[in-house]
């Protein structure tokens, strides 16, 4: 369907196809024009800028109360961190762009996607992954709820959705179905166990207040 405002346009010898293109090019140079003139500022007031990379930097982390340190490419994500030298494999990656959730983890608290942050930036940050819930032996009672209301299937989203309906018990004790909804209104369950995560939420949040 034609724009009506498209016929003036044309007849000015501009398209919408030449418009865009002219607006996207000219916010790209003056992005990069920005850049330049930040790294120039920097580079003249003698102040030295530190760079990393692209080889192995010693980067430490604090995992589920533990810190590590490890020689990390500064281009490794957090997940991929914990799943290849942390050998933490609980944490799964599924779309690695922060669609899916599948690999939330905590970081001070709050839940993250790990798949979209660096390991080089976590700092002295605290991450927990789902390896850090249970008590020893005694599971979570997230976990332990999962279980009992057969909350998963394949299991491939699991950790993810149990990370974030733990963080919303500690955040909201006694939460309403809806809430539970909302809190993993981002995680991707192809088995389409919502309900069942709902129930066991619901379900832990009683057994914490008993």
């Amino acid at each position: 369907m034609l724009n009506p405002d498209d016929s003036g346009s044309r007849e000015r010898g501009i398209s919408r196809r030449t418009f865009l293109r002219s607006a996207v090019g000219t916010t790209m140079v003056d992005a990069a024009s920005g850049f330049l003139d930040d790294a120039k500022a920097a580079e003249g007031s003698g102040v030295p800028v530190a760079v990393a990379g692209p080889e192995p930097v010693p980067v430490t982390l604090k995992v589920n109360g533990v810190e590590r340190t490890l020689r990390l490419e500064p281009r490794v994500t957090l997940a991929e961190a914990l799943r290849g030298p942390l050998g933490l494999t609980g944490t799964k990656i599924g779309c690695n762009r922060g669609a899916c959730s599948a690999c939330t983890v905590w970081i001070d608290g709050v839940t993250v996607c790990s798949c979209m942050i660096l390991a080089i930036d976590i700092g002295a940050r605290s991450v927990t992954t789902i390896e850090g819930l249970a008590q020893g032996e005694t599971l979570h009672p997230v976990q332990a709820a999962f279980i009992e209301h057969d909350a998963l299937q394949c299991g491939y989203c699991t950790p993810g959705l149990v990370m974030s309906c733990a963080a919303l018990l500690r955040n909201r004790p006694d939460p309403a179905a809806e809430e539970v909804r909302a809190a993993i209104s981002g995680h991707y369950c192809r088995c389409g166990t919502y309900p069942h995560v709902v129930a066991a939420t619901l379900t832990a949040a009683k057994a914490r207040q008993a």
